[in-house]
């Protein structure tokens, strides 16, 4: 059975990093989208929660609604979510005080209309695109969304926020994001006379681009334990939080030229042991890296995984002086021995996001 251990205590370890960078002053709004990014949502809302964070952020409605009735969050929180919604999705907005995303002046007219019929207000964040090119509008359009919202009664702005396309390495375009969504802010509490909450940091802006912190950062990998790029490796001490453990099911010693799993992809130079591991691409561990040289770690020693990764199981090869039995445990990436989600993203071509993010609801998360 494999198990995705989940350490709190470095939770705690990476947001006080992040406090650190940001100083006291700035919100942090906690990114637990994709379930924590595969840490659990409840758990490490929880943990925030109770280390002074208020404010968190999510994908979707779906996302929202279930972390605000999960009951790990036991004080009022604002829950944003950062999809640009159906119009068929409002009513839930406005049912359970979840903050929505504002991207255009149809789901405006839209939102103002539900929020009239119930009575309530609706909290809103208008998303300006200054480079990403995903959501929202650019500056100007977005000037006259802002100026629109003012005629809803039922819409309350409570922030603007962007997002940077490389904030851990062109950082003269993202200096150009900035300078674009603060001069869309300043004009538009200049001339409403009203301030908004101003957020557009990420975890690469937290660590290179200090002047972008502005009201609130966003963080979201670091949080978690891993730089968003090289370039930004040593500007904070973090902790992985999670480590991906499995157990070895079976061992045999095979004679030279035998081969291993699928495809016959590898060829024992000489007789050696094989452990077979319960942890396959089902678990999280991706198939990408068959072949790749990726390690494991048992009794302390680092092995390599060898052959095709199956869907339940790999196959790592111990050598002939291994202790290793049935049953001992066995380390495949986080905080112990040489691997990390970071080596298995650069083996897999791929990000840690990914890698953490893939660990199956099938790895019990045990919480630490």
């Amino acid at each position: 059975m494999t198990e995705a251990i989940v350490s709190l205590q470095h939770l705690q370890h990476n947001l006080s990093e992040i406090r650190r960078k940001t100083g006291e002053g700035v919100r942090i709004m906690g990114v637990v989208k994709a379930n924590a990014y595969g840490h659990d949502v409840h758990r490490v809302s929880e943990t925030l929660e109770q280390n002074g964070v208020t404010d968190f952020g999510v994908a979707n409605i779906q996302e929202a609604i279930e972390l605000q009735t999960g009951r790990a969050l036991k004080k009022p929180a604002s829950i944003l979510a950062f999809a640009s919604p159906l119009s068929s999705q409002i009513p839930f907005y406005l049912k359970h005080g979840i903050e929505m995303t504002l991207c255009n002046k149809e789901t405006l007219f839209a939102a103002e209309s539900h929020a009239a019929a119930t009575g309530k207000k609706l909290r809103v964040h208008i998303k300006v695109d200054t480079g990403m090119g995903r959501l929202g509008l650019p500056p100007a359009a977005a000037m006259e969304l802002l100026r629109a919202s003012e005629q809803c009664p039922g819409i309350e702005v409570k922030g603007i926020y962007t997002h940077f396309a490389d904030s851990s390495g062109d950082m003269e375009f993202t200096r150009r994001q900035l300078r674009d969504f603060l001069s869309l802010a300043s004009e538009y509490e200049h001339s409403s006379g009203k301030q908004v909450l101003r957020h557009a940091a990420n975890s690469g802006a937290i660590l290179s681009l200090p002047e972008a912190n502005l009201d609130m950062v966003r963080p979201g990998i670091t949080l978690y334990g891993y730089h968003p790029a090289k370039e930004t490796g040593t500007r904070l001490s973090l902790k992985p939080v999670m480590q991906v453990e499995g157990k070895i099911a079976f061992l045999k010693t095979v004679p030279s030229g035998s081969t291993i799993s699928y495809c016959r992809t590898w060829r024992a130079p000489a007789t050696t042991t094989i452990a077979t591991i319960a942890a396959g691409y089902a678990d999280g561990y991706p198939r990408a890296l068959s072949g790749k040289g990726a390690r494991v770690t048992a009794n302390g020693q680092s092995f390599s995984q060898v052959g095709t990764i199956t869907m339940d199981q790999i196959m790592v090869d111990l050598g002939t002086s291994s202790t290793a039995k049935v049953g001992d445990r066995v380390i495949l990436f986080g905080w112990e021995g040489p691997t990390t989600a970071e080596t298995l993203a650069d083996l897999s071509n791929t990000i840690s996001y990914e890698i953490l993010c893939a660990v199956s609801r099938r790895a019990d998360r045990i919480f630490r």
